[in-house]
């Protein structure tokens, strides 16, 4: 199938100086994204078109659903439940405490409605302090890999089969596991070039093409199943970091940017840089469970 989409369009000129974390829940018909750097959590509704920034007290690199107001959120050395609408914090799970320096970055959930993110170091120096965690619906905790620098994604292909990035090193890993979450086979699925700029987030279709946001690079990225790139979404934002389907038919693309790192010839050229962005597809993405549900 040949896919098609729209032009981008800036749905929230939020200024995001690190926005990541795109989030579609169907029942609220909201599209949820975060600022890393500004410690925020846009909430767009897209019925009614309104919207609410929920600031919270640590850098937060995701959050997740898991019902109704309920969230888990990847905060800076923490995961944390929470009622985003009376604020009430319900469980906190802290990560990493002998690695201080380190920060949550990128989660998704699972076809089992497992929780999986990675931590990189915040001070982004080049040293493999990352690794990827699976949090299981009885909230045990395991460290499925390790030895990455910035981690992103992941993208879930089926229950043991999934996608997962070191931006720095500029490589999309494929790698599979077993009942017991250990690594059975992890490869290289793609590397992009100096040119391409990084792999960032990414998310997959029904067709199980592979969408992948540059940072640095100004688009989005599609790939099929066997690595082969099928099709280029061009925006107006140099660092695109984040991407998944939603809207009511789930064709809708919502991408997040980021200003960070940006100089001012390079926001004159990209002058939507730090926006949320939503492309109409011809595709559809796969629905997300939320936390916990099995």
């Amino acid at each position: 199938m040949k896919i098609i989409t729209s032009k981008p369009e800036c749905i929230w000129k939020s200024r995001t100086l690190l926005g990541e974390g795109t989030l579609w829940v169907r029942s609220l018909s909201s599209i949820f994204f975060v600022d890393i750097k500004k410690k925020k959590i846009f909430i767009l509704n897209t019925k009614n078109h309104k919207k609410k920034v929920i600031k919270v007290d640590k850098e937060i690199g995701f959050l997740s659903h898991v019902k109704k107001n309920i969230f888990v959120l990847g905060l800076k050395g923490e995961l944390r439940i929470v009622d985003l609408k009376s604020k009430k914090k319900i469980k906190s799970i802290f990560i990493e405490e002998d690695k201080p320096l380190n920060r949550l970055n990128d989660g998704k959930t699972d076809p089992r409605g497992r929780l999986w993110f990675g931590s990189m170091d915040n001070l982004e120096r080049n040293i493999e302090n990352g690794s990827l965690y699976c949090l299981d619906n009885d909230f045990k905790l395991t460290k499925v890999d390790s030895n990455y620098m910035i981690t992103n994604g992941p993208a879930f292909i089926d229950e043991k089969n999934f996608f997962h990035t070191d931006s720095r090193k500029k490589i999309i890993y494929k790698i599979k596991i077993d009942n017991n979450l250990n690594v059975k086979k992890k490869k290289i699925y793609k590397k992009f070039s100096k040119f391409e700029g990084s792999p960032d987030g990414m998310t997959i279709d029904k067709f199980k093409n592979l969408w992948v946001c540059h940072f640095g690079g100004a688009c989005v990225s599609v790939f099929n199943k066997k690595g082969k790139k099928i099709h280029k979404i061009k925006l107006p934002a140099k660092n695109i970091t984040n991407c998944t389907f939603g809207g009511s038919k789930n064709n809708d693309l919502y991408i997040t940017s980021a200003l960070k790192g940006l100089k001012s010839i390079d926001i004159k050229k990209y002058n939507l840089s730090g926006c949320l962005f939503k492309i109409k597809t011809n595709s559809k993405g796969t629905i997300s469970k939320p936390f916990g549900a099995l």
